[in-house]
């Protein structure tokens, strides 16, 4: 498990002035802190993390010495300048359940036999305790042909009795369509044969 050092944030400077000087803000909450504790992190440190972690993906967050078993909650991230500005955290408790998402990571797609890959979901809402959370499912697409389509429910986190889906089991996660051209080919041969 990957580990954020973090400081403890004061409100008298403002979030745009820290984040011109290279830091991220957040917020760290849950069950067993009081209120919230607004919390700094270096920009570097928070874009390295981020390389193998992001929303739903359980961490330690290092906040001046004490270790938090953290939920990445929410991540805040600006278009405009291309970086994060702000990340919460969700502090877990070993025997509390907490709402998270698993995303879907698809592999193999250059072995689809034939046919476009459609992704419906890209990510799945679930409840569990933290020593059953998941950051990702993956899903093999090799072999798979048009008409295939695969559901929540097909899912290895659907079959896990520990973990309890918010995503209906019904949905779809991918399918495979025909692909189809814009010009129907005979038409393309009748306007070659004319000219």
């Amino acid at each position: 498990m990957n580990t954020l050092k973090a400081e403890k944030r004061s409100m008298d400077v403002k979030a745009k002035k820290l984040r011109r000087e290279g830091y991220v803000t957040g917020n760290l909450f849950g069950k067993e802190i009081e209120g919230s504790i607004p919390v700094k992190m270096n920009r570097l440190e928070v874009d390295r993390i981020l390389k193998t972690d992001h929303k739903g993906s359980q961490i330690m967050l290092d906040v001046e010495g004490t270790a938090y078993d953290v939920l990445i909650k929410e991540i805040d991230y600006n278009s405009m300048a291309r970086r994060v500005d702000e990340i919460d955290f969700q502090a877990l408790v070993s025997n509390e359940e907490v709402h998270s998402t698993a995303a879907v990571e698809i592999i193999n797609h250059e072995m689809v036999q034939e046919g476009a890959l459609q992704e419906m979901l890209s990510e799945i809402a679930y409840k569990a305790l933290p020593a059953d959370l998941i950051d990702h499912v993956t899903v093999d697409v090799s072999g798979m042909k048009v008409g295939d389509t695969v559901y929540v429910k097909d899912l290895e986190i659907a079959k896990n009795p520990k973990i309890h889906l918010h995503t209906d089991p019904e949905a779809i996660v991918l399918t495979i369509d025909a692909i189809r051209n814009a010009v129907p080919e005979d038409e393309e041969a009748d306007g070659e044969a004319a000219e």
